[in-house]
Formats: structure tokens, C-alpha cells, sequence
């Protein structure tokens, strides 16, 4: 079940927030300025970035300290969690030594750079995984974890081994809350990747299903859409799906022009937070330094 999503601004002036955005500077354009929900106590707190380690452990230590300050129930690894190859001497030579301290409470999804080496071998030894896409939950939400590199896992459309799964198990749940993330973003406005339509079907299946929220990264920036249906039509009863591919690698992606449901976009590093409960969510965009630069909410 969806309802609409609540925006909260952080923004003091439109016209320099825009001047920002076009310029690729910090500031994130708002369309609403609706305070957000704020989250119950007993709320699950879930810590969430993508394109993550470099080959060396400083290069994502300070998301990593960052997570650590938040101290969440659960860490969601979008993607590209360890750069060049994903091999599992990377892993253990740079990101064990800094976001291998969350391995436990860790649900990670493989990106295109864990690809580069055979069967993505490297992410599955590490976080000792038997596939690419799986389920679990995190208190009363149902959590989707998949795989967007549709060339090498048997396909993303119908009639393909992950779609078939999903659809069955989306079929077979009565979750009132769903959040589903994988690596390569269904929208972008991103100037390097951008939109990735391999993910359509997925999409479409997740937002019959009445899912919730899509977190991805693959864009080493970050992005909010408001809820929006499966071509990127605005809707209230959609899917709002953050792009958060800032989780320490150093190059850092620009914009485009800006997907017409594109809520905030902003460059530089930091950590998707959010807090879930039976009746909603909330995120929250916190930098290394600490600061949060966006927020939004919803309800399930």
C-alpha cells in the first residue's frame, strides 16, 4: 500500500538552490515543503550507500565511521561495494578492514564492478552468498535484494530466473511494507550512467506488488524521485526510489538535466538512513561531517 510521500526542505532560497543544482554544487532542489513524519522509537534503523571501497581502506573509512555513529539495526550494501574487480583479496584487503565491521547486519547486492570477475565469485565468497538475489526482513518490512546486471545473472525480463522469483514470492507474501535495491538505477538523472530501462520489468512487478521504497547507486552522487509509476509518471501511489551512490569512491558523478520527478539531487559523500516501522519510513541523507541535506517520508 502506498500513500504519498512527505518532503521536508532544508533549503533557505529556491532560486540559489537551483543555481546549485545546475552547477553541480551541494544544495538540493525542493518541490514541497511539507514537514516530515517524524519516525516512532521502536522504528528499525537501516544504513544504506553504494560504490563504496577503493582498493585502499581510507577511501570509504569515513562512511564507515559514519554508519558507526548511526549505529543501525542493518547495513544495505548497494553495489560496486569494492572497486576494481570485486575479487575477494580485494574485499578482504580494503573493505573488511572498514565496512567489514557492519559484515553481520550487512545485506549486500552486487554491482557491474563485482561482475568484472567470473560469476561475481569475489562478493558471493565474501558475504558468503549462495545468490545474487534474495529475501529477509527488517521488522515489519520485506526487504528485496537483487541484482541489476542483467547481461551476466540470466537476464531481468520476464521468463528470466530472477523475475520468476520475485513475482512468485511477491505473490506468495501479504508484507505490507516493501523495499526492494539493487545496484543499477531504474531513473537517473545522472550525467555518467544515467537511467538503466534493463530494470522495467522488475520495477513494474515491484509496483503492482505495491512496494514502497527502490534504493540503488551505480551513480556516485545522490538523488531522490517522488513516488512515480513504472514509466516515471508522478503518482501517490508509487514507488520513491533514492539513488545513493556515495558511499566513498572518489570520482564523483554530475547531473543532467533533471528527470521530471526528480526531487533533490546533491554530489559528495554520506549515508541513506532510514528508520521503518509498521504504518511508514523515514530517510535521511547524512554527509561524513554529519549533516543532513535531505529528508523525506512516507507510509506503507
Amino acid at each position: 500500500m502506498h500513500i504519498r510521500i512527505v518532503v521536508v526542505t532544508i533549503a533557505l532560497a529556491v532560486l540559489a538552490v537551483v543555481a546549485f543544482v545546475a552547477l553541480g554544487g551541494d544544495e538540493p532542489e525542493r518541490r514541497a515543503e511539507t514537514p516530515a513524519s517524524p519516525a516512532p522509537s521502536d522504528a528499525m534503523t537501516v544504513a544504506a550507500a553504494g560504490d563504496i571501497c577503493t582498493r585502499s581502506p581510507s577511501s570509504c573509512s569515513d562512511t564507515a565511521e559514519l554508519i558507526e555513529r548511526l549505529a543501525p539495526d542493518a547495513v544495505l550494501a548497494l553495489g560496486d561495494n569494492q572497486y576494481e574487480d570485486g575479487t575477494l583479496d580485494e574485499y578482504e584487503k580494503s573493505y573488511d578492514r572498514s565496512w567489514g565491521e557492519f559484515k553481520d547486519i550487512t545485506f549486500p547486492v552486487a554491482g557491474n564492478h563485482e561482475w568484472h570477475t567470473p560469476d561475481a565469485q569475489g562478493f558471493l565468497d565474501y558475504f558468503d552468498l549462495a545468490t545474487y538475489w534474495y529475501t529477509f526482513t527488517v521488522g515489519p518490512w520485506r526487504m528485496y535484494a537483487l541484482d541489476a546486471t542483467c547481461d551476466e545473472n540470466g537476464g531481468c525480463d520476464p521468463g528470466s530466473p530472477q523475475y520468476e522469483w520475485l513475482v512468485s514470492d511477491l505473490a506468495s507474501r501479504s508484507d505490507r511494507c516493501i523495499l526492494a535495491y539493487w545496484h543499477q538505477p531504474r531513473f537517473s538523472s545522472g550525467d555518467t550512467h544515467g537511467s538503466h530501462d534493463e530494470m522495467a520489468s522488475i520495477w513494474a512487478a515491484l509496483d503492482e506488488a505495491g512496494a514502497d521504497l527502490v534504493l540503488n547507486g551505480h551513480e556516485h552522487n545522490y538523488e531522490r524521485f517522488g513516488p512515480q509509476d513504472a514509466e516515471g509518471g508522478a503518482t501517490p501511489e508509487g514507488m520513491v526510489q533514492i539513488v545513493a551512490g556515495t558511499g566513498g569512491n572518489p570520482s564523483s558523478y554530475g547531473f543532467d538535466q533533471a528527470l521530471e520527478n526528480s526531487e533533490a539531487r546533491l554530489g559528495g559523500f554520506g549515508v541513506v538512513e532510514l528508520a521503518l516501522w509498521d504504518r511508514g519510513w523515514t530517510a535521511s541523507f547524512t554527509r561524513t561531517d554529519g549533516r543532513v541535506v535531505d529528508r523525506a517520508s512516507g507510509g506503507c
